[in-house]
């Protein structure tokens, strides 16, 4: 989080949350649609499930790394960027799990006690 004097930390714009996180499956998913690539086609491409790849396109599923590669190969997007959207989506998602966050502040009073 970057802070500068005098200025609240929310008014900082690379400090802002999106309000709907982006999971890389729903740019990988206009790009296909964008090239005219079928999903079942791509999977056969990709020697994946079609069901794993409409997974990831749904953001039903995460993207890791050996999938990123696969789409590297095979639609010559570059994987590293797609693994930082699935990273910033994990973490987004976490942070706005309410349980978690419960489970945080304890960790964070236990910690501070130390």
């Amino acid at each position: 989080m970057i802070t500068i004097p005098g200025v609240a930390p929310d008014m900082i714009a690379s400090n802002l949350e999106p309000a709907y996180p982006t999971h890389p499956g729903e740019v990988l998913k206009d790009e296909i649609e964008y090239r005219g690539i079928s999903q079942r086609k791509l999977a056969a491409e990709m020697d994946v499930p079609y069901t794993q790849l409409n997974e990831v396109l749904n953001a039903k599923r995460p993207l890791n790394t050996e999938f990123a590669l696969l789409i590297e190969a095979v639609l010559d997007l570059p994987a590293e960027p797609l693994l930082k959207m699935q990273t910033r989506y994990n973490i987004l998602m976490a942070k706005r799990d309410k349980t978690f966050s419960k489970r945080l502040a304890e960790i964070r009073k236990i910690a501070a006690i130390l």
